[in-house]
């Protein structure tokens, strides 16, 4: 395989996307990147990250492969999991603790920060609507933050995801009160669980 080939075959395993570490790891020289980008109509969507002219941006992917630590959290987690029924207005991200925020804040990013043990409670991967994987936080995770901040959510937000989240089979209630307890919310989602199942 040549180093053309090599770059195709990186480009249609990513699902459209170039990264330059990749090209970089495979020893092929920035010189014969640059020109398969531009051989290629390639489009840089963000720093060493190309996409070909038929893959839609998946900005959500794009945002974690430059930041691998955040962890999609509150309303944009709720759309992942299908628990909000409209796209989520801004993305909010959780990171660990003595975690650089400013660039993600400059891209206006919200950003949300807890003790590393609360950061780690719940990680998951998840296939963003573009069919590429991302992390953000399990169902039971992303209704008991909400539960937690549900004076800064819209009533709406709310109802619409308890309910979705209440009548979903697949839920876990017992992972769900275990989260309760490290967040200090269980007595507050005994209340939920009890009204509404």
């Amino acid at each position: 395989m040549n180093k053309y080939q090599q770059m195709e075959f990186f480009l249609h395993k990513n699902h459209g996307y170039l990264f330059t570490s990749e090209v970089e790891k495979a020893s092929i020289s920035r010189t014969y990147l640059a020109r398969f980008v531009k051989e290629n109509q390639l489009e840089k969507v963000a720093k060493g990250i190309y996409i070909s002219p038929d893959t839609w941006p998946d900005e959500l992917y794009i945002l974690q492969i430059c930041n691998p630590r955040i962890v999609y959290w509150g309303e944009t987690a709720l759309y992942l999991h299908g628990l909000l029924d409209r796209k989520y207005s801004d993305i909010y991200v959780s990171v660990p603790p003595k975690y650089n925020q400013t660039r993600l804040r400059e891209q206006g990013i919200i950003v949300h920060q807890e003790k590393q043990e609360i950061y780690e409670l719940g990680i998951v991967e998840i296939e963003t609507n573009f069919g590429n994987r991302v992390r953000t936080y399990d169902k039971e995770r992303c209704i008991c933050d909400l539960v937690k901040n549900r004076k800064k959510v819209e009533v709406q937000h709310f109802q619409t995801a308890m309910k979705t989240f209440m009548g979903d089979r697949t839920k876990n209630l017992s992972r769900f009160l275990m989260y309760g307890e490290k967040l200090k919310i269980r007595d507050e989602l005994m209340k939920y669980v009890e009204v509404m199942l």
